[in-house]
C-alpha cells in the first residue's frame, strides 16, 4: 500500500478481521496490524446462531461449510443436582439455516477470518506491536507501530479502530474501563480426547453443567479430532485466592460435578491446565474523535452463555458500518463513529442479565414449566438474538420465580448496569493488580 491507508486497524481478532473486512468491501484502503503470530491460541469456541448474519456478510459461510468443526445445533443445562435440562434447539425456533453453528478451533477460526480479510483486500501484517495511537487536537491520527526488529514508525489514517483485545490499548490511555461489580469471576480449562459425547444432532452442543455446591459452572463443548474442551467458571476469590494449583482445583471442581466426572471417566487429558481471571468489564464510552473500540477492547461479558465471538463480530459490523457512512460524509467525529453504541449496551445488558439471574439462582426448568410460551423467547435470548426489546417480555416471568425478599440483580432495581457500574466504580474491592 503506497498510500496511507483510510482505516488502520490494531488487533486482527474476530473483531478487528471483521471491521477490517467490512470496511474494505466498500471500497476504502485498510491495514491491520496484529501484534502476534497466526495461528495463535485463543479461548472462546462456542459460536451461537446470531454470529451467522455477520459471517454473511463477511463471505465466510461457504468457507465454515467446508471445515471440520463440529455442528452445534443446541445448548442444554445441567443443575446442581445433576438434572439434565431438555436441549434448546435453535431450529425449533427458528428453521433456517442459521440455526446450526460451530463449535470451532479459534487458533483455525481466528486465521480463516484474518485471510478473508486479506482476501478483501485488507493489508494485514502479524508480529507487529501498535505502541500507541497519535492524537492532534484530540482526533486520532494514526498509530506508532513497533516492528520486530525494534525499528518503530509512523502510520497516519483518518480512523483508527481499537481491537486490541482485553490489553485495551485506548482503554487504557484515557482510563475508560469499569469492572462489573458483581461478575469477578475466573477460569480454569484444559482439553480432554475420547471424552463421552453425545451422538446425532446432540453431539455438538454445548453444555452448561453446575457445581453441587453451586459455586461455579463447568463448560462442555465438543471440538473435531476428537477432543473436548472442559473448563470450571466460579468466582475469582473461590478459585484462586489461597489455590494456586490449578491442577488441584480443576480436579476438585470435577468431584464437585459428578455429570463432569462421568464424561472424562474414560477420556485422556491432552493438554496442561490454563487460567484465566476474566473479569467482566466495559468502557464508559465506545468511540472519540477519529477512533472507535470493536470487541474486547470496548469490554468484556462473563461467557457462560458463549456470548464472546458474537459480541466482537456485532461490533465490529456496527462500528464499520459508522466508519464507512462517516468516512463518506468527511465527519468521523466521536458521535458519528460512536452512534451505535447505546444500542449495543444494550443487547449487552440483556445478556448480562441473564448471566446474572443464573448465578442468583436462575432455573432454566422452572421458568419453562410455568411459561412454556416462553421457550421460544429465551431460546432467542440463548442464540443471541439480544438487540429486539421484544425479548424483554421474559424479565417479568422470571421475576415473578424470586423468592420472598429477593431484589433485581444490580441494573435493574434503579439505572443502568454501566451508571451503576461506574458510580461504584471507587467502591469495588478487587484482587491486587485488577484494576489497569
Amino acid at each position: 500500500m503506497n498510500s496511507s491507508p483510510d482505516v488502520i486497524v490494531i488487533g486482527g481478532g474476530p473483531a478487528g478481521s471483521t471491521a477490517a473486512t467490512l470496511v474494505a468491501q466498500q471500497g476504502f484502503k485498510v491495514q491491520l496490524f496484529e501484534r502476534m503470530k497466526f495461528p495463535r491460541f485463543h479461548i472462546g469456541e462456542s459460536l451461537i446462531p446470531e454470529t451467522y448474519w455477520v459471517l454473511e456478510r463477511l463471505g465466510m459461510l461457504e468457507k465454515l461449510k467446508k471445515t471440520n468443526f463440529v455442528k452445534k445445533y443446541s445448548v442444554q443445562f445441567v443443575n446442581a443436582m445433576g438434572k439434565l435440562s431438555a436441549p434448546f434447539y435453535f431450529w425449533d425456533n427458528k428453521p433456517h439455516e442459521c440455526s446450526q453453528t460451530w463449535q470451532v478451533v479459534r487458533s483455525e477460526f481466528d486465521e480463516m477470518m484474518l485471510n478473508n480479510a486479506r482476501e478483501h483486500g485488507v493489508e494485514a501484517e502479524e508480529g507487529v506491536h501498535v505502541r500507541d495511537v497519535i492524537f492532534e487536537n484530540d482526533h486520532a491520527v494514526g498509530v506508532i507501530i513497533r516492528n520486530e526488529d525494534g525499528s518503530e514508525r509512523e502510520v497516519r489514517a483518518r480512523v483508527v479502530i481499537d481491537a486490541s483485545g482485553q490489553s485495551g490499548l485506548l482503554q487504557h490511555k484515557f482510563k475508560l474501563r469499569i469492572w462489573d461489580p458483581l461478575l469477578n469471576k475466573g477460569a480454569i480449562w484444559t482439553y480432554w480426547e475420547g471424552a463421552y459425547r453425545d451422538t446425532g444432532k446432540d453431539e455438538g452442543a454445548t453444555i452448561v453443567l453446575q457445581t453441587a455446591n453451586k459455586q461455579g459452572w463447568f463448560w462442555n463443548i465438543p471440538l473435531h479430532d476428537n477432543r473436548v474442551s472442559i473448563g470450571v467458571v466460579a468466582p475469582f476469590d473461590y478459585l484462586f485466592k489461597g489455590r494456586n494449583d490449578h491442577e488441584k482445583t480443576y480436579e476438585e471442581e470435577v468431584e464437585r460435578c459428578p455429570a463432569v466426572k462421568e464424561r472424562v471417566a474414560n477420556a485422556k487429558r491432552v493438554t496442561g491446565y490454563f487460567a484465566t481471571r476474566d473479569y467482566s468489564y466495559r468502557a464508559t464510552k465506545v468511540a472519540g474523535n477519529g477512533w472507535v473500540m470493536v470487541g474486547d477492547a470496548f469490554g468484556f461479558l462473563d461467557p457462560l452463555y458463549s456470548s464472546g465471538v458474537l459480541l466482537a463480530l456485532k461490533s465490529g459490523q456496527l462500528a464499520a458500518d459508522a466508519v464507512v457512512d462517516g468516512l463518506r460524509k468527511n465527519d468521523v467525529s466521536e458521535a458519528q463513529l460512536g452512534a451505535w453504541g447505546p444500542a449495543f449496551n444494550v443487547g449487552v445488558d440483556r445478556m448480562r442479565r441473564l448471566v446474572c439471574e443464573f448465578y442468583d439462582g436462575f432455573s432454566f426448568g422452572a421458568l419453562m414449566r410455568k411459561n412454556p410460551e416462553l421457550r421460544g423467547t429465551v431460546t432467542d435470548l440463548l442464540i443471541g438474538d439480544l438487540f429486539d426489546e421484544r425479548v424483554d417480555c421474559v424479565w417479568p416471568a422470571i421475576e415473578e420465580l424470586y423468592p420472598e425478599g429477593k431484589k433485581l440483580p444490580m441494573g435493574w432495581d434503579g439505572g443502568t448496569p454501566m451508571e451503576l457500574a461506574t458510580h461504584k466504580a471507587n467502591e469495588l474491592v478487587l484482587p491486587d493488580g485488577a484494576r489497569p
